[in-house]
Order: structure tokens, then sequence, then C-alpha cells
């Protein structure tokens, strides 16, 4: 039971922090199409939220922190 909460606790912590990523990029799409592109992305400023969406959350965290390895999940989905 304990570990069902963990789990549950774990991914709800995961997920605010994905949601966080997400409103940065949001606020400052420019700087994040700048670093997306030094990465080999391709993403512009028309229709940026669609192209956005199309990003896993690993992704979006790999573009802002580069040289940290992509998250893995603890819990399989």
């Amino acid at each position: 039971m304990a570990s069902k909460n963990a789990a549950r606790i774990y991914r709800d912590v995961e997920q605010a922090h994905a949601q966080q990523q997400r409103q940065q990029v949001m606020n400052n799409p420019q700087k994040f199409i700048q670093q997306a592109t030094t990465q080999g992305y391709n993403l512009t400023l028309d229709n940026f939220e669609h192209q956005l969406s199309q990003l896993s959350d690993e992704e979006v965290a790999s573009i802002l922190n580069p040289g940290v390895s992509p998250r893995r999940h603890l819990f399989p989905r």
C-alpha cells in the first residue's frame, strides 16, 4: 500500500515538474527555440504551441538542461 502511494506521489511530482518546465518554455519561446536548434531540433515561432506539444517531457527537459541525461522513469507506465 505504501509503495503504491509513493509511486502516485512520485508521478504527481514528476507531472508537476514537467508542467512547470513547459510553462517556462512558453514564457520565453525564442530562447527555447534557439536552444533546441543548437541540439538539432527544427522549431519555429509559427505554430510553436503545436510543435511543443509534439515533444515528450523528456525531450523538453533535455533541451532546457543540455548535458543532463534524459530522465528515466522509476515506475513503468
